[in-house]
Order: structure tokens, then C-alpha cells, then sequence
């Protein structure tokens, strides 16, 4: 569930339309340049058998303080009913079982950051996540099983460095730890989760307007309970447009196996965010949930430092 909502909120509407690459223009260290705003998030992905997943989030930054700093919180939650798949468990049988079930999603996260000078920026994620699902199977509904977590440490760190108007390079460093359940007519399993997300990348702005950006995505992932340990790697890649100094922005990409395209249309003090994926987190969750998926994100952000006439 959180590949459909709380790992793309991370990353920001703007990157996800641009190709998902966390690492330049959606890094932790550049929140300070979003300081006194505030913002409101929808998200849905919808799968051509039905399935559907979606979050709202809302989230502010504080106005410039020590150094430019600038604090950003986000609190969000996500909620999928009646989702079918096919889940194997113990207590379902030896075999994948077709099963319908229903999950939240609810997470709250911070990210502080500041310039450092010389185009150095840097930032920190703090994140607070914990999450359930409960399914039964759908011949014999009173074969259930639940999934539950725990929150552990979990956050990420962000550094950018931007050396002219043209160029902006990056590094963006994720960490997620839970602790897992799994209750079912076996029993009660637990185990640790963890993942952890690398991200390195690159901007240039060949022509005025235009940026081209270029990244790739190291995942790890370790599952105690599914007992599953793997690594892989994917490109990120995207373009951008804007047009009357950035009122009107249309944007493409590829983000690991899934295309994206996004638009932003900015009529001051608000500006408005809207992201396309096509078969968002393939590469992640493969066909689980199904075979095709269409998602959109949208952002509006209220610049309410211009409402104070500054």
C-alpha cells in the first residue's frame, strides 16, 4: 500500500510527473525554498479489475528561520476496500489463496532543511508510519489473516548541490524499518521489515524553461516474515517545460518501469500540481494487485506569505 502513497509523497507531485527521481528537484534539502506554504494531497490508483487505493495528506512548511531553515510536516492517510488478489499465508493454505480485503495506511512526516552555501543543500526526513490489512478468503471467508505493523526509526537525509541556474545535482537516502505481524489460524508471526532506498541524480537546463533529468534508484528490501531478501536497480528519467515564467509547466518521464506525465498550472498565491503514472510501482509490487493501473496525484500549495503582502 505505502508504494501508492506515503513513497510518493516523499518524492513530491512535481518529481513523480518528472520521472520520480527524488534525488534533484524532490530532494530533502531543498524544503527550505518552499518555506511559508502550505498544502493540500489526493492521490488514487485505480487497477482495470477494480482495486482501488487512495490518500489525502495535508502539510505546511514554516516561514524561514536560524539560517534559512525552513521545518516541513505532512500528516497522511490511505484507505483500499474490497481489494482481490491472491495472498499466501499459512493459515490460507499451502497455496496462494484468492482473497478480498480491506487496509489503512496512516503516516506522519517531517522534513527540516537548510542551505549550507557554496549551492549546498541538506535536509532530513523523520518518518512515523504504521499500517494493517485484513483479508479472508473468498471461498471460505472465515480463513482470515491480518497484517499489522509497528513503527521503529525510520527517516532518510538529502543533500543537493546546485553550482549554477543550469545544472543541480543530488543524493536522497531512505531508511524504513517495522516491525511486522502476521495473525492468522496458524497463529501469530512476527518479524522486522526494512527497506532502504538510494537515490543519485542530475539536472540541466539545456534552454530557457527546459530541464532534462537523469537518475537511477537502488532499492533493498528484507522481509522476516515472508522470509525474502532482494535488491534492484532502475532508471529515472524526465523532462520539463515551463512557459510565462513557470505559470504553465508540462512535464514526462519514466520512473523505474512506469511512465508518468504531469502539468502545473500557477495562479498566484496558489499553484496546483497534477501527476500521471501508468502501472505505478511496478517494479515494486509487480502485478499483486493486478495487471494495469492508472494513478493521479494532485498538490494545490497556498503561498500564504503572499497573503501577508511580503
Amino acid at each position: 500500500m505505502r508504494d501508492f502513497a506515503s513513497g510518493q509523497i516523499k518524492k513530491g507531485v512535481r518529481s513523480i510527473g518528472f520521472g520520480g527521481d527524488g534525488a534533484t528537484w524532490g530532494n530533502y534539502g531543498l524544503v527550505w525554498r518552499d518555506a511559508d506554504t502550505a498544502l493540500v494531497d489526493y492521490g488514487d490508483t485505480s487497477y482495470s479489475n477494480g482495486n482501488d487505493f487512495h490518500f489525502a495528506a495535508l502539510g505546511a512548511t514554516t516561514p524561514s528561520l536560524w539560517r534559512d531553515l525552513a521545518i516541513y510536516v505532512i500528516a497522511l492517510s490511505e484507505r483500499s476496500d474490497d481489494t482481490r488478489f491472491s495472498l499466501r499465508s499459512p493459515g490460507l493454505g499451502a497455496a496462494p489463496t484468492p482473497v478480498a480485503g480491506s487496509g489503512v495506511n496512516n503516516a506522519v512526516f517531517s522534513k527540516i532543511a537548510m542551505p549550507l552555501g557554496h549551492g549546498v543543500s541538506a535536509g532530513i526526513l523523520l518518518a512515523y508510519e504504521r499500517s494493517h490489512f485484513d483479508a479472508a478468503s473468498i471461498a471460505a471467508p472465515s480463513n482470515a489473516v491480518r497484517y499489522e505493523t509497528d513503527w521503529r526509526p525510520s527517516g532518510g537525509l538529502g543533500v543537493a548541490w546546485q553550482p549554477d541556474q543550469r545544472w543541480m545535482f543530488g543524493f536522497r537516502a531512505l531508511f524504513n524499518n517495522d516491525l511486522e505481524r502476521r495473525i492468522d489460524s496458524s497463529g501469530t508471526r512476527v518479524g522486522e521489515a526494512r527497506s532502504m532506498e538510494l537515490r543519485l541524480g542530475g539536472s540541466v537546463a539545456p534552454w530557457p524553461g527546459a530541464l532534462i533529468d537523469v537518475g537511477g534508484t537502488r532499492l533493498e528490501k528484507r522481509n522476516n516474515i515472508a522470509g525474502t531478501e532482494t535488491t534492484t536497480y532502475e532508471p529515472n528519467v524526465g523532462i520539463e517545460q515551463a512557459f510565462r515564467n513557470r505559470r504553465y509547466v508540462v512535464r514526462l518521464g519514466v520512473d523505474e518501469t512506469s511512465p508518468t506525465a504531469g502539468v502545473s498550472l500557477k495562479i498566484a498565491p496558489v499553484n496546483i500540481d497534477v501527476a500521471y503514472v501508468r502501472n505505478m510501482a511496478r517494479a515494486r509490487v509487480g502485478s499483486l494487485f493486478g495487471d494495469r493501473s492508472s494513478s493521479v496525484v494532485a498538490t494545490v500549495t497556498l503561498d500564504y506569505r503572499a497573503l501577508r503582502g511580503h
